[in-house]
């Protein structure tokens, strides 16, 4: 496995838990993870880099103490 590697919002929700519906609210919020669309409109189909869910995560770890993780 790569670090690159790209998920789809299916294979996201089965690894990291966070549900596909969920992840489709969070970009029209524009907050989650940064993600890939493959092609335009609405039914564009949506990747997302192993390696930007694993950087979002590690900027939203809290360290003990109330300090955001290095």
């Amino acid at each position: 496995m790569t670090s690159d590697e790209l998920l789809t919002p299916k294979q996201v929700e089965a690894e990291y838990g966070f549900h596909a519906r969920t992840l489709a609210q969070w970009r029209w919020m524009d907050l989650g993870p940064e993600y890939i669309k493959q092609s335009p409109g609405r039914g564009g189909r949506i990747k997302y880099r192993r390696s930007a869910i694993e950087a979002w995560l590690d900027a939203l770890t809290v360290k003990t103490g109330g300090q955001r993780a290095a």
